[in-house]
Parts: C-alpha cells; structure tokens; sequence
C-alpha cells in the first residue's frame, strides 16, 4: 500500500521528503524526527521507483545504520537488499575491497583493528631504533592518536602534533619518518587501518576518473545523517561521489557539532551552501522531546554563538516547570542535593533509569559516585569506566598498596612495568628480590642486596625515590599520592596517553578526596569493597545514568542533572586557547540542555581548590541565561541559592548510609 506521507509527517518533514532533489542541508534540531525524515525520504524514492541500488545512505554507527535499515524496511514491507546503507567505514570498505588492485594491492586487502595497528606501528619503531621505553618519544598509543588526527583532518604529521601534542615537537621530523614506514609497510603487507578506509576511498575517487565516473553515476541520490559530525576526507568523499547527479541531503545541526577532538569540521555544514551552489536549505524545528521552559534555556543559550544558522526550536509539549539552579558549597555538598533530589523523585515513582547526571569531563563525577554508593543508589556509568575502575586510579592505587606491602605482587608488577627500562621480565626478575623484604624500609636500608640490571636503573631509581618520599611523615593519603604524581606518575602519563591531562585530574580529584583521610591501611581496604558496590550496582534492573555529555548525545531522559557548572570546568579551561573553542564548549552545554524531557537541574559550587580554599564563579554559561527562564529559589539573583526541590529522611530499616567511614569523610 502507498504511504500516506502528508498523514505521517509534519510539514517541515513532508516538505522535505518531497521536495529534496539536487543538493539540499536539512537543519534538523535536537529531537525533530531527522531520523524519520530520512527514512521516510528513502521510502519516497522508492516508491517513485528509484532502484535500491542507486540509493546511498551515509551513518555514523552501526546502531544508526541498523535503525534506518529496520525503519525503511518497515515502510516500504520488505529490506531493500541492493540498497548501500551503512557506515562510512563500511561503504568505503566495500568500495575500496572492489578496487583492491589499482590501490596498489596484489589482490584482497586485510583490513586490521586498531590493536592489530598498534602492534605494527610498535614493530615499526623497534625496527627504526626508537627505543619504546624512553621518555623521549611519545607512546605507540598517542603516536597512533596522532596519525590518525592527521589524516581524517587532512594535515601533516607535523601540524598535528603541533595541534595534539606540541610537547612532542621536538621530535616532530622523528614521527614523520616513522609513521612514513608504518604506511610502506602496511601497504607491502595487504594491510588498510581504519582510517585508510575513507583515504582510500578518496584515492580511488581523485586519482582514478574510470571509477569515480562510475560510482558517481550509480548513486543518484546521497543521504548523509549527522553531516556536522564529518570531517574534510568525508565531505571530500561525499562531494565526488554526488558530481554525476547532485543530489546529496545533508540532514544534520550546527548547534550540536562538538567532536573537533576527532577531526569533525563544523565548516562542512556551516559553508555547505559554498560547497553546492544553490543549496536548498530546510529546516526542522518542531521539538518533540523537551519541556517549552527547556528549550527557551536552550535556546537562549545558543544564540550566544556568532557562527550559526540561526533557528529557534518550538515544542509541542505541555508547559512544565522552569529549569532549576542549584548551587553547593563544595562538590560534596552537590553530590549530597543531588542524591537527595534523585532518592526523592524514585519516592514519588520515577524510574532511576530516566534520570540522567550529565558531566563535562570524567573527573567531575567522582563526588557523585561516592555519594550514590553510600546511598545504595545503584548506576550505570556511560562514557568510560567508573572512578576507582580507572587505569591510571589503580595504578596510583598500586603505588600505595606497593609501598605497604613488598608481598603485593600484583601491585608492584604493576609499578615496574611503567617503569623506563623495565619489561614484564624485567619485572618479575626484580619482584622475585623484592618480595624476600619484609617492609618497604627494609627494601630501602637493603638495596645493596639487589642485584640491579643496568637498563633498569633508570626506571628503579624513579620507583626507590617515590618510595623514600612516601616513607616521610605524611599528614594524609591525600599528600601521599601527590607524591606519587610528582616524583613517578606525571611522567609516565605524559608519555603514554594522549589525554594525560585529563587523567591528571583524576588523580588530583582523588588526592582531593583524601585530603581529609589519615588511615591508609583504611582507605585502601575501602577501596577493596568499590568492586562489590559495583557488582550489586550493575545487577540492579533500574539505575540512575552517569554519563559524559560527549556520551550523551543521541539520548534522552525525563530528568537531567548537569553538574560542575563553574568557570574552568565548563568550558573546559583548554577550549578558550583553541579557536572555535568556547562556541563548541556553548554547542556541547546546548546538547546537555537538550537531553531532558520533562525536569532540568543546573548545578554548581562555590568553593574550589584542593582543599576547597577559594571561590569559583558560575560558569559562564549560566550567566548567560535569562534569569526570567530559570527557577532559583526565589533569590531574586541569578545564582542565588537553591534549595535541594526534593528532601530526603531515612525511612525505619533503611541502611544508614552516613555510617562512618571513609567515605563519610567527603
């Protein structure tokens, strides 16, 4: 049977599934049914008789592609099969694997997985002479970050370490020449990375006009999703691949482009009607998810930005209540208004798996964590792995369990490995001395009895001098591992990790945390028990979401908490130094704003510090908002005082969760 679209659409929707022939940018805003409207453009073409297989249709992620698929299929009564839908990966996949040959491979190409890449790029560096444990050169890991910035933002190596990692500069001529080996060998090999699938892809359309005429012509209609999210290969990509027939629809929004990180270029969508003179442009504006008080934040909010298209989204929803503003002295004192609004709103029967707490960085979440854990309240956590589950919190953890035992082998394999000079053997060669001591201060007074390699003087003398450290009168644990971070840790992460700054604040959150812990034997047996919290958390049917906005996005909750609105936090304090910076910062809050349905907390603290000793201010952001939007309590000032919306009592048989413990002392 036909589809009835007028019935099955809005206007903006129907004009755009009937009218989107030649190049056309649909401006679909957050939670405007751009989904729908892309499937349903796919039905119409089919219907008009377009054969399946001059359709292509351009995802993300194969969560996105799969529902497109299953959506269309269910439209049009059966799975179109000749149709190209999928990823950008997987399209190129196909394409390149036809044309294996005239890319310069005997026949098939193996494509390989990132760790399968990370061991040839380590083979490559062995072979050159580089010497992996030294502090010199970067680590496989943010050599590979590196090189693969470069080529989705096509720059050199060069340029991308300069954007990446300018610490690295140094040895920028170095990396070049390596990672020029790591593509020869790859190549001899019949091997592709991921990358190499779109580069690959514009290869063959750039340099080879027989197969770009003929994949050109093949696909007489081009649909992009999520179009702000590409980057300059993919646009370049998709560019060629329309010259024929020029019919791409580009749906995606400006406001929520915040992935520069990994070489998204918001110029592709803001300068799309350069790149395809006489562009159509559509818009879908109709917000299905959000309160009208949500999104007049929202709206306000991204008006600040100067480089947009500017559109204001309307919702079809019933009036609800302002946003809320609530401000805590500490960041314990946050985590504590936040458990109690959440304990109370479960209370009054919403489920916990439709409250959302949103964060810009990782580190932000650790105050909530411990809150939820002592409340009972179980979570899941989105977006990367729990505080205490965290590489570089148990390795800080390792140190300290290290320092108190010479009989904790797991602990110390664990600090020897990250040591220079210092390999699994090496390791275990220097524990098997290590563990005849019965104290750290007998391995200090008794080194002489070790019998120390040459190679791994370098890494022991790191490890015995943090130790030395350690053992000096220390006041809390909280001192300790800023010991730790300053004379062995810092080192180590700069090198290895990309993203080392970020994990040094997780490893400040956590000194932060134990500012006020003296017990060590305490603390670290309290940290034994976060895998049984963890384990009963995630058997529990109905939990509370923790997750980083960047994690975010695509979701939707009836309760949104945002946290940690201050200055330096949010934006992040690096954004205001990169061009475009604060304007994605602004887009990333816009997204947060919008994940919520029905209720919306804004949160921030006034005391910062290591030890809450000074004032921060409201992120800028707040500011920002009309305080006519916003509900604070009544203060009469923008940032006044909030009292938490929901109080919490402990009802009789309730576990007293402010038992004393460590955790009670944050």
């Amino acid at each position: 049977m036909a589809i009835d679209f007028k019935k099955e659409l809005n206007d903006e929707q129907y004009h755009v599934v009937l009218n989107a022939d030649g190049p056309c940018l649909v401006l679909a805003g957050a939670g405007s049914g751009k989904t729908r409207t892309i499937t349903f453009r796919v039905a119409y073409l089919l219907e008009k008789g377009i054969p399946p297989e001059n359709i292509l249709l351009l995802t993300f992620t194969n969560k996105a592609a799969k529902e497109m698929g299953d959506r269309v299929a269910s439209l049009v009564g059966a799975a179109p099969k000749t149709m190209w839908s999928g990823t950008f990966h997987h399209i190129g996949y196909r394409i390149v694997q036809s044309h294996a040959k005239l890319l310069g491979f005997t026949s098939h190409i193996t494509i390989i997985d990132s760790e399968d890449s990370r061991s040839l790029l380590t083979q490559v560096l062995k072979d050159e002479g580089v010497d992996l444990k030294s502090r010199k050169f970067p680590s496989v890991n943010v050599i590979a970050d590196i090189y693969s910035y470069s080529r989705n933002a096509m720059i050199s190596v060069e340029e991308a370490i300069d954007v990446k990692r300018p610490s690295a500069f140094g040895v920028a001529t170095e990396i070049a020449n390596v990672l020029r080996v790591y593509e020869t060998r790859k190549t001899e090999s019949g091997f592709a990375d991921f990358d190499d699938l779109l580069c690959l892809w514009l290869k063959l359309l750039e340099q080879h006009p027989d197969v770009h005429a003929k994949l050109s012509q093949q696909f007489h209609y081009i649909l992009v999703d999520e179009y702000q999210d590409t980057n300059r290969v993919q646009a370049k990509i998709i560019y060629k691949m329309a010259q024929a027939h020029g019919n791409v629809l580009a749906v995606g929004d400006d406001a929520q482009s915040i992935y520069s990180f990994r070489a998204a270029d918001i110029a592709n969508i803001l300068q799309f009607d350069k790149h395809y003179p006489g562009a159509k442009i559509f818009h879908l504006l109709t917000n299905y998810r959000s309160s009208p008080e949500i999104l007049a934040v929202a709206n306000h909010v991204i008006k600040q930005n100067a480089h947009q298209y500017k559109k204001e989204l309307l919702s079809i929803l019933a009036t609800h209540e302002k946003p809320h503003l609530i401000k805590a002295d500490t960041a314990a004192l946050e985590a504590e208004k936040i458990a109690d609004s959440i304990i109370r709103l479960q209370r009054i029967g919403h489920k916990l798996s439709e409250i959302a707490i949103l964060f810009r960085s990782t580190f932000h979440s650790q105050p909530l964590e411990v809150e939820l854990t002592r409340r009972g309240v179980p979570y899941d956590y989105r977006g990367g792995q729990r505080f205490f589950e965290r590489a570089h919190i148990k390795d800080v953890l390792s140190y300290l369990r290290a320092f108190m035992s010479p009989k904790d082998s797991i602990a110390w394999h664990r600090v020897l490995t990250q040591q220079e000079g210092i390999g699994l053997e090496s390791a275990r060669k220097l524990y098997d001395q290590i563990k005849q001591f019965g104290s750290t201060n007998e391995i200090l007074h008794g080194e002489a009895q070790l019998e120390i390699e040459k190679r791994w003087n370098v890494g022991w003398g790191v490890v015995k001098k943090t130790l030395w450290e350690l053992s000096m009168k220390h006041d809390t644990v909280g001192a300790m591992i800023r010991v730790i971070n300053d004379f062995a840790y810092r080192g180590y992460l700069e090198h290895e990790f990309q993203n080392y700054q970020d994990r040094l604040k997780d490893v400040e959150q956590l000194a932060t945390f134990t500012d006020r812990i003296s017990d060590l034997k305490a603390f670290l047996a309290e940290t034994a028990l976060q895998e049984q919290h963890r384990a009963k958390s995630q058997a529990a049917d109905d939990r509370v979401v923790l997750s980083t906005i960047h994690q975010s996005k695509g979701l939707e909750w009836d309760t949104v908490f945002l946290i940690n609105l201050v200055a330096g936090a949010f934006p992040n304090e690096r954004a205001a130094l990169e061009e475009g910076g604060i304007e994605e910062e602004r887009r990333l809050f816009y997204v947060a704003l919008t994940r919520a349905r029905k209720n919306l907390f804004l949160s921030h603290t006034l005391l910062g510090g290591k030890q809450n000793d000074f004032v921060v201010s409201p992120s800028p952001f707040i500011e920002e908002i009309d305080e006519a939007l916003i509900d604070n309590g009544g203060r009469g000032n923008k940032t006044g005082s909030s009292e938490p919306t929901y109080s919490y009592e402990p009802v009789e048989g309730e576990t007293d969760w402010r038992k004393k413990s460590f955790l009670s002392d944050f």
